[in-house]
């Protein structure tokens, strides 16, 4: 029995677990900051990683795993401070874009050196630039397997294999979900 709680699957879940949450409390501490929630940042940082800095509703709901009524709500205090404003979408009048606006923009601006600090501090500056490429290769894969919706309308895509590109080219969140 002692052989099933040894599984390292469950030793490497463990310690992907304790990193995540060690980072998240180091994120939140520096958003905190800046009056910013960890979630908040994230819909900042997809839409200013998105081409035009904008993104369907449904897409940024798809890449944060918020349901769709928590994405609205997300959005709506982020239009509240002006930081986001809704476009209608001229293909589709059921669906909204959220996009950044000029202040929401600033306001990334201001949180994001310290974010990156806070990132190359406890995260990147640990590492070997070797191992930060192969983390960054497994992580892809893994987010790939469980969250298929992981970079929705992050390119303006021609098909499938446009999905990889869209990754590194500006959607893979610098903070945690939420």
């Amino acid at each position: 029995m002692n052989e099933l709680f040894d599984d390292p699957r469950i030793t490497a879940m463990g310690l992907l677990t304790e990193a995540f949450t060690g980072l998240t409390a180091r994120f939140s501490e520096q958003l905190a900051s800046h009056g910013m929630s960890i979630v908040e940042f994230e819909v900042l940082i997809r839409l200013s990683r998105s081409p035009e800095s904008q993104l369907r509703m449904t897409d940024l709901a798809a890449q944060t795993q918020l349901t769709t009524s928590g994405i609205t709500r997300v959005v709506d205090r982020l239009e509240r401070g002006g930081l986001v404003r809704r476009e209608a979408c001229a293909a589709d009048r059921r669906s909204s874009f959220a996009v950044m606006t000029d202040a929401g923009r600033a306001r990334m601006e201001e949180v994001l050196p310290g974010h990156i600090e806070v990132i190359k501090h406890w995260f990147t500056s640990r590492l070997t630039p070797e191992q930060l490429e192969q983390l960054l290769d497994s992580l892809r894969t893994v987010r790939d397997a469980v969250r298929p919706g992981a970079v929705s309308g992050a390119i303006r895509s021609t098909g499938p294999a446009d999905t990889d590109d869209a990754d590194k080219t500006g959607n893979g969140s610098v903070a945690p979900s939420a």
